[in-house]
């Protein structure tokens, strides 16, 4: 999509796709201070090596790296590693409880994009996919790069 209709995608964690089964995805907001804000703005993310703990009833984003405004002064500056809250609803909160405790599940980032100037991240529940299921992905899209070659040739 594009900047018209007031949506960007500013970072997106296309790793995940390849090393996790995707379950189920939510649409969260993410509390963040105002330098980062502008770096996100500025595309200055990286989703790869994020994950999602929930701890006494919150939702928190860990390893996810914004990087420091450039023109900002140092003092107010952020750290990039820092844990930010997400913003999830309370009953969306108790099914990701419910779901990573009892099947041993885990939840990552998978897009951060601007919607209407708020800053939201799409995170998904995952399962790590097997050795196997990876090679099978890769078969099945060297398969389809044949056949698109094929058919342009034709």
């Amino acid at each position: 999509m594009s900047d018209d209709d007031g949506f960007k995608i500013v970072a997106d964690n296309r790793q995940a796709r390849f090393l996790y089964e995707i379950l189920e995805t939510y649409e969260a907001g993410v509390e963040l201070r105002g330098t980062e804000v502008k770096s996100i703005r500025h595309g200055k993310a990286n989703l790869r090596d994020g994950y999602a703990l929930i701890r006494k009833g919150e939702a928190w984003l860990h390893n996810v790296h914004i990087s420091p405004h450039q023109t900002a002064s140092q003092v107010f500056n952020h750290e990039p590693l820092r844990t930010r809250k997400l913003l999830l609803h309370s009953k969306e909160i108790s099914k990701l409880v419910s779901q990573v405790d009892q099947q041993g599940l885990t939840v990552v980032p998978l897009k951060m994009y601007l919607k209407r100037g708020w800053v939201k991240l799409t995170i998904a529940l995952v399962r790590g996919k097997k050795l196997h299921d990876k090679r099978e992905d890769l078969k099945r899209k060297q398969e389809t790069r044949e056949i698109q070659r094929v058919m342009k040739n034709n």
